[in-house]
C-alpha cells in the first residue's frame, strides 16, 4: 500500500511486496537447519533471548523505570527478583 501510495504501479508494487517477504522462509529453513545442529545449546540460547526480552521490556516500557538519575535500579532490582522466584519455583516444585 505504501507503494502504491507513492505512486508506483499495482503490479510492481505487488512484486515487491512478495519479494520482500520471501525472506521469512528462507530464515525459517535456516532456523529448522540451525536448530537440529545447536539442540544441546538451544535453552540457553532461548534463555538469554527471554533475558534480553525483559531487560527491554523493564528499560524502555516501563516509564517509572527510567525516572530520575538512578533508573538502573529499577532494572537491578528487576533481575534480582526474577532470579529469586527461579530460585523458588526450582526449590517448592
Amino acid at each position: 500500500m505504501p507503494l502504491k501510495a507513492e505512486g508506483m504501479s499495482k503490479k510492481k508494487a505487488f512484486l515487491f511486496g512478495t519479494l520482500s517477504g520471501i525472506v521469512e522462509p528462507i530464515a525459517a529453513i535456516i532456523t529448522l537447519l540451525m536448530t537440529s545442529a545447536a539442540k544441546t545449546i538451544l535453552p540457553y540460547l532461548l534463555s538469554f533471548a527471554a533475558g534480553a526480552m525483559i531487560y527491554v521490556v523493564v528499560e524502555e516500557l516501563i516509564p517509572e523505570a527510567e525516572a530520575g538519575k538512578h533508573s538502573n535500579i529499577a532494572t537491578i532490582g528487576t533481575a534480582i527478583g526474577f532470579v529469586i522466584m527461579m530460585i523458588l519455583d526450582v526449590a517448592l516444585g
